[in-house]
């Protein structure tokens, strides 16, 4: 771990969180994580997508941010799986990034919202072949009778797709987050963590408090 890393880490001055560096919320999400990214931490593009269930409880699982935008956050996913099933029957939906080894977190409240499928499908050819046929031969969510079932799915649709492009499913795409709520906290000494929230007003305006750890 380089020094300059370690220094990063430690480095407990208020001016990290001072609100006057906050220009855009969902741009210092995006800053924070080009932070993690380019000190090559394990995972910084993960985060809890936190979805409501139809026994209303919470359900959190990991997923991958992938682009951020002007107005929020997308990732990818299978439509039929549990958690598009879930935002389908209520979109409000919770983030949660952690980096542990820069002492930062960032929740958000927000809206999920599916992409263009023009959008979905120009993200889905980067994808690598790998990953094209597994979106096609899992069913995501369902009950797995035995693992030998999906491999078999799988050399299916190697086979169906020999020799040619792998085009996305109708039912895979992504989903746009798009906040009401930002808070950014970062670690301090003695538990005096540093924590800001930004919050939409009535006006669709983002305004901002500092609140205690």
């Amino acid at each position: 771990m380089s020094t300059d890393f370690i220094t990063q880490r430690r480095d407990f001055s208020d001016k990290g969180l001072d609100i006057k560096h906050f220009d855009d919320p969902i741009m210092e999400v995006k800053r924070w994580y080009n932070i993690a990214k380019e000190h090559k931490l394990k995972d910084h593009d993960a985060m809890v997508l936190s979805t409501m269930n139809n026994k209303s409880f919470p359900d959190s699982r990991v997923v991958l941010v992938r682009q951020f935008t002007k107005d929020g956050f997308i990732f990818f996913t299978n439509y039929k799986s549990n958690k598009g099933a879930q935002i389908d029957n209520n979109n409000k939906v919770s983030l949660n990034f952690y980096w542990r080894d820069i002492d930062r977190q960032i929740k958000v409240l927000g809206f999920a919202e599916k992409v263009s499928d023009v959008f979905s499908a120009a993200y889905f050819a980067s994808r690598p072949r790998a990953s094209q046929i597994g979106a096609w031969a899992s069913m995501q969510s369902e009950e797995l009778k035995t693992n030998e079932a999906l491999l078999n799915r799988v050399k299916e649709f190697e086979i169906k797709f020999k020799g040619q492009d792998v085009p996305k499913p109708d039912h895979w795409g992504g989903y746009l987050v798009k906040p009401i709520e930002i808070e950014f906290w970062k670690g301090q000494p003695n538990r005096l963590h540093h924590r800001l929230l930004f919050f939409k007003n009535s006006n669709e305006n983002w305004e901002n408090k500092r609140l205690n750890p």
